[in-house]
């Protein structure tokens, strides 16, 4: 097992924990979103904050860059999830439908619609028209939803609960829901492969599952943190797994051997986001009111 303790990058600018990062489709930029209830984009290469968006009046919990780099959907503690433009910051619409605790947002591949999911008090993912703001349908199937990751081919879409499943179904219908069941306690992240074969799930049982996508079936458990782990992210080639946890590691995963390639041991406290490049040359991981920027092996 290797180990890299030094970042290429630290950026320094959050005055408050920051929960969320994501990458620009282009890998120049970072979006990163706080308890300070604001969200930055970063050049990668100089750390020089580009734009600050202030719309949100609670924390925020999750950002998401659309696949045309041009929009940002974030959504917060108060259960707003807002549409700005990334570069200027100037707000395009806000959905105002969940209650509360948006834990995660993903685009749909095509651009035009967009997944949220909601925590405690709230319980569902909602599918949203992503610049009218108009709600398509709500799913209500788990309790408390911390993942959420739309398929490649854009047909279906994946969530992870607090109640230790994992879901999919198709993504304009809320129908032909399969649960995937192996964790035995909370789920706090889903994500789909690029090259849509599996849906890897991470949670407070401290172990990383790979799924077969389109069965349900489970191929591998991955074991090496030991916290909870809160976070996964994909390289774009789909054969390796980062993932973020509470032991204050970042880990990097052979995909379907989940052999450990690498552990990032740069932080200091708590890891609760982690994200890889779209040209797969550095991961995005944030830790206290900073964010990380550093080269996988």
């Amino acid at each position: 097992m290797m180990s890299i303790e030094i970042p290429i990058f630290i950026y320094h600018g959050h005055d408050d924990n920051v929960f969320t990062v994501a990458w620009s489709p282009d890998s120049t930029s970072i979006a990163s979103g706080s308890r300070d209830k604001t969200i930055h984009i970063w050049n990668v290469q100089t750390g020089k904050v580009s734009c600050i968006h202030r719309g949100h009046s609670s924390y925020l919990l999750s950002v998401a860059w659309s696949p045309d780099g041009a929009y940002i959907a974030s959504g917060d503690t108060g259960g707003i999830i807002q549409v700005w433009e990334a570069n200027t910051g100037r707000n395009i619409v806000s959905y105002h439908g969940h209650t509360r605790f948006v834990r995660s947002i993903a685009w749909s591949p095509d651009n035009s619609h967009i997944a949220s999911g909601a925590d405690f008090g709230d319980s569902t993912v909602q599918i949203w028209a992503a610049f009218s703001g108009n709600r398509v349908y709500t799913h209500k199937q788990q309790y408390r939803i911390f993942g959420v990751s739309w398929s490649p081919d854009g047909k279906r879409i994946a969530s992870g609960s607090f109640d230790g499943s994992v879901q999919t179904w198709d993504a304009f219908t809320g129908n032909e829901v399969v649960s995937y069941r192996v964790h035995s306690s909370p789920v706090y992240a889903t994500t789909w492969s690029p090259d849509g074969a599996y849906i890897a799930s991470g949670g407070e049982d401290k172990t990383i599952q790979l799924w077969e996508a389109n069965t349900g079936k489970s191929i591998c458990m991955y074991k090496g943190h030991n916290e909870s782990v809160k976070s996964l992210a994909w390289s774009p080639d789909s054969k390796y797994i980062a993932s973020g946890s509470d032991d204050k590691t970042v880990q990097i995963w052979e995909a379907v051997s989940g052999k450990i390639i690498t552990t990032y041991i740069g932080h200091t406290r708590w890891v609760r986001t982690v994200a890889w490049s779209y040209d797969g040359q550095y991961i995005a991981s944030a830790s206290d009111e900073t964010v990380h920027v550093w080269q996988p092996c």
